[in-house]
């Protein structure tokens, strides 16, 4: 199974969230830590405030932070999120996609359990279990 760059950001800027939990992150700093456009990533602080993964706050002392004690949210439940609309395989898209042998493909059911088994693990673990530890800075105190 392949994630798309938005969902490994996503993960990227959560697991570096769930290391300062008190704390806001903007997404310009969050952009420079791991060299990822800012106007990606805002896009991405959008989807996880939308489904109640981090809240954010504007102006000074603001940014994004997680929204709920992070050994309460699943990766299972991050990656449905941000792969929401983005179907494993064409057919799995609403109405089936392009596909020429739908409905005779023994592919299909496999590809759904396979799929769904991945979730599945992920859901046994919580961001808690991924956070990331915070970068040293030149003298060596954690920010």
């Amino acid at each position: 199974m392949r994630l798309t760059s938005f969902t490994d950001y996503g993960l990227r800027m959560l697991m570096r969230m769930a290391s300062a939990p008190e704390r806001g992150f903007s997404t310009s700093e969050l952009a420079t830590e791991f060299g990822i456009s800012r106007h990606h990533l805002s896009k991405i602080m959008q989807r996880l405030s939308a489904g109640g993964i981090v809240m954010t706050r504007r102006g000074g002392g603001g940014g994004g932070m997680l929204a709920r004690d992070a050994g309460d949210i699943s990766l299972g439940q991050v990656v449905r999120l941000l792969e929401e609309g983005q179907p494993l395989v064409e057919c799995f898209a609403p109405g089936g996609g392009e596909c020429v042998i739908d409905g005779r493909c023994k592919l299909k059911a496999r590809l759904r359990s396979a799929e769904a088994a991945f979730l599945k693990d992920l859901d046994r673990a919580s961001l808690a279990d991924i956070a990331l530890a915070p970068p040293a800075t030149l003298e060596g105190a954690i920010p």
